[in-house]
This record gives structure tokens, C-alpha cells and sequence, in this order.
């Protein structure tokens, strides 16, 4: 599986974002997609996962309310909207498949088998 994600940019405190991680090659129902993000100088931290077999999520409490994963099987494509984006929010945002619905956390990345190139989301205060 590869996966490519897309949407990052500069964007106002308060603003919004949409963030795309389209995967080629067939995405399991046993699969779990996940963003996770590294901001300058701090550690890979979660942000949010969902379970392709029933659309299950589960987010990281900073950006609960704020942030919407979504997933569209016919595009194999998996989405990350954000609003009332904040500058802490200022990281690069990584999407990640995890093979294993079953086994391991859905919340470390070291639990996951395959990941994406980063997108850059930058929110100005």
C-alpha cells in the first residue's frame, strides 16, 4: 500500500483545512487509517484513526470537537478535516495504515505498517 497525503498549506488561526491521504492498493476491512503529526522540535504525537471496517474513530483529546476523520472506500481515500484550527495545530501531518484491526494500539504509530509522505499545515496567529 502506498499512501499519499495532500491538503496542507498556511492558514489563519480559526480557519479550516481538509487533508487527503489516497491510498493505492486495496485497503483491507481489517485495515485502520490513521493521521498522526510532528511539530518542530517535538515528537510524532496522534491525531486521529478510523477503522475501514465499520468507520469506528477515535481522536487524540487535543483536537477532539475540532478535527473530523472520514474515509471514502470507493476512492480508497481517507480524510482529515480540521476547523477552528489553532498555532499549536502547526505541524506536518502524516497519514498511516495499520494491517492489524485486532492486535496493538490504534493510538502509536509504531503500530502501524505503512506510511505516507508528510503535508505541511502551518496556522498563523
Amino acid at each position: 500500500v502506498q499512501l499519499q497525503a495532500s491538503g496542507g498549506g498556511l492558514v489563519q488561526a480559526g480557519g479550516s483545512l481538509r487533508l487527503s491521504c489516497a491510498a493505492s492498493g486495496r485497503i483491507f476491512s481489517n485495515y485502520v487509517m490513521g493521521w498522526f503529526r510532528q511539530a518542530p522540535g517535538k515528537e510524532r504525537e496522534f491525531v486521529a484513526a478510523i477503522t475501514w471496517r465499520n468507520s469506528r474513530t477515535y481522536y487524540a483529546d487535543s483536537v477532539k470537537g475540532r478535527f473530523t476523520i472520514s474515509r471514502d472506500s470507493a476512492k480508497n481515500t481517507v480524510y482529515l478535516q480540521m476547523n477552528s484550527l489553532k498555532p499549536e495545530d502547526t505541524a506536518v501531518y502524516y497519514c498511516a495504515a495499520k494491517t492489524n484491526l485486532y492486535s496493538g494500539s490504534y493510538y502509536q504509530g509504531g503500530e502501524y505498517d505503512y506510511w505516507g509522505q508528510g503535508t505541511l499545515v502551518t496556522v498563523s496567529s
